[in-house]
């Protein structure tokens, strides 16, 4: 269903955000992040006005991962920025985050190595997606219903339709479904 139509209004912010996935000739992936933020009007900062046409900001990750979902690789660039010079001196930091694991405390990583003034909010905003685009690059590669190594599915339990003791789930993974047992003890 799509949201109700809106009260009259005028835009004034647009962000642009894309995650592109890879597979890699050497057997590891890809996934490329970008954020591009732009106005709809003049706007003016301590380094000069920016115009509708010139991009704020324009920031791009690639991060190389296994199947495992652990980071081999990152790199990071801050193209378009309000502060030159200062703003894209932090990109080299985000290679703190190689040997995390994009499904096991991502998150938390991109906190504590570069959250606040350690790191770049948007490159950290940015990069805090990146989970789930991995999920996205790696499905299909594998029917769905069979998990990686016999494991069960990554989606399973990590969203109210895919709940292992649902419907949807005894429906099209009926392998995994998990019915509370309904025995009572005595």
């Amino acid at each position: 269903m799509p949201l109700p139509t809106p009260a009259p209004r005028e835009r004034l912010h647009l962000r642009r955000v894309s995650y592109e996935g890879f597979r890699r000739a050497d057997g590891s992936f890809d996934i490329e992040a970008k954020l591009i933020d732009t106005k709809d009007h003049a706007y003016p900062l301590a380094t000069g006005e920016r115009t509708p046409d010139q991009p704020v900001h324009v920031m791009s990750a690639r991060v190389t991962i296994n199947t495992r979902f652990e980071v081999l690789a990152i790199d990071a660039s801050t193209d378009e920025m309000p502060y030159p010079g200062h703003c894209n001196r932090i990109a080299p930091d985000y290679k703190k985050l190689v040997g995390a694991n994009l499904m096991r405390g991502f998150r938390k990583s991109i906190a504590e190595h570069l959250g606040g003034v350690k790191g770049c909010t948007h490159l950290s905003e940015l990069l805090a997606f990146l989970p789930t685009a991995a999920v996205q690059t790696f499905a299909g590669l594998k029917r769905e219903t069979d998990g990686w190594a016999d494991q069960k599915p990554f989606q399973l339990d990590a969203c109210h339709a895919l709940d292992t003791r649902g419907e949807a789930v005894k429906i099209f993974y009926p392998r995994w479904f998990a019915a509370e047992s309904t025995t009572a003890t005595m």
